[in-house]
């Protein structure tokens, strides 16, 4: 498990990842990247419990969604298979496990006070905190991609998955766009990194 995790966490990290890894039932693997997900938890019908996490995230984003993950097996231990996926108990499982890593030995200092805000209360996916991703994107590979706020109003983008969207208006916090094929309109997040066209 040490061989496999210290390529994608920081030495720091390491030794608090692993005690909190000591679990017989418990696997983690490293999956090639998912668009729809940085990582999951599921309870395997022979009782043992997998965490998935995708190889391509930066190490302070891997960090964050292993302790997501392992919060959610804590939290099922804890308070049993029928609370929510990420209700209060998980909320609360994951404030406490990631709250020791919340240091300039884990973090650079810029990201520390995001995470702390994040922290106070705990979604989802650290993806809808859009400070705190934008943060964390600055860590990510290089890539050809454009985030959604700056693509100009009119433009044509393209999603992972091929469809052809026309931007549009700027809501509170989204982003109007038009699926050029529907017709549909669908809002996306300030943070969504999308393939500009011409």
């Amino acid at each position: 498990m040490q061989s496999k995790l210290q390529n994608y966490i920081s030495n720091s990290a390491l030794p608090q990842v692993l005690k909190l890894l000591e679990h017989d039932n418990l696997l983690v693997k490293v999956k090639n990247e998912r668009k729809t997900r940085h990582g999951d938890y599921m309870r395997l019908p022979n009782g043992k419990h997998q965490i998935t996490i995708n190889s391509n995230l930066n190490k302070y984003r891997f960090l964050i969604t292993l302790i997501h993950e392992i919060a959610h097996f804590e939290a099922y231990k804890g308070y049993g298979r029928f609370i929510k996926p990420h209700g209060i108990e998980w909320k609360r499982t994951f404030q406490h496990l990631m709250l020791p890593f919340l240091n300039p030995e884990n973090f650079p200092n810029n990201l520390l006070p995001l995470l702390a805000k994040h922290f106070k209360n705990p979604k989802a996916s650290s993806d809808t905190d859009v400070k705190l991703a934008l943060a964390l994107k600055q860590f990510d590979e290089p890539n050809d991609k454009t985030y959604i706020f700056e693509v100009p109003m009119g433009s044509n983008f393209k999603l992972y998955n091929g469809k052809i969207f026309q931007m549009g208006k700027k809501r509170v916090k989204r982003y109007e766009c038009i699926e050029i094929k529907s017709g549909k309109l669908y809002l996306f997040n300030p943070n969504a990194e999308v393939e500009l066209l011409n």
